[in-house]
């Protein structure tokens, strides 16, 4: 009997390794072409924010080793400008890089990219024992009269809301927890 070698290769868990390439600052490299968690470029103009947060599991522990990628439209509302410095709108960061295990993000908010899509950060999650990333939103609590018109957000039940709105600390400083599961497990969009 002959065997298909041409078969799709099963989806394996993600090992604690992965990050080390991909979010070196938390091993202590600089590799100045990998991509970072601030995406403040020169060229772009709008309101500096920062944004924080930690990838929980179902115990509501903060993992170490997980990597948040983000992905989102700049101040004008579109998507990858480009800058003097490159690309605007894409970042990335571990979860294991400090103390406090969180992820982080230098950026500047979102402008409307559409009338059905509010300002919002795309969120990809990758963490070990998952053998699928996770795609979720950051929306901002400020527009919060508005969901009602955002194509996503007009999908789910409002009670769900909550768990895609990150949370006003300060001025400029928004914190966003990701809840892998568990009660409070943020909302993540099948895409």
């Amino acid at each position: 009997m002959k065997k298909n070698i041409l078969q799709q290769t099963a989806s394996q868990t993600v090992g604690p390794f992965f990050a080390f390439a991909l979010t070196p600052e938390q091993y202590g490299y600089n590799f100045p072409n990998v991509i970072g968690r601030n995406l403040r470029k020169d060229g772009v103009e709008g309101i500096p924010i920062s944004i924080v947060g930690q990838v929980l599991d179902g115990n509501n522990k903060p993992l170490n080793d997980a990597i948040v990628e983000v992905w989102q439209a700049d101040p004008d509302g579109n998507y990858a400008t480009e800058t003097i410095n490159g690309l605007f709108g894409f970042g990335r960061s571990g979860t294991g890089w400090n103390d406090e295990l969180v992820f982080s993000f230098e950026t500047f908010k979102p402008g409307f990219n559409g009338e059905r899509d509010l300002p919002h950060i795309n969120i990809t999650v990758f963490a070990r024992g998952m053998q699928n990333h996770l795609f979720t939103r950051l929306y901002f609590p400020e527009d919060k009269e508005l969901f009602y018109k955002d194509e996503v957000l007009s999908q789910l039940d409002k009670s769900l809301h909550d768990r895609l709105t990150a949370k006003l600390v300060k001025e400029g400083l928004y914190r966003f927890d990701i809840s892998l599961q568990g009660k409070n497990e943020t909302v993540f969009l099948d895409i």
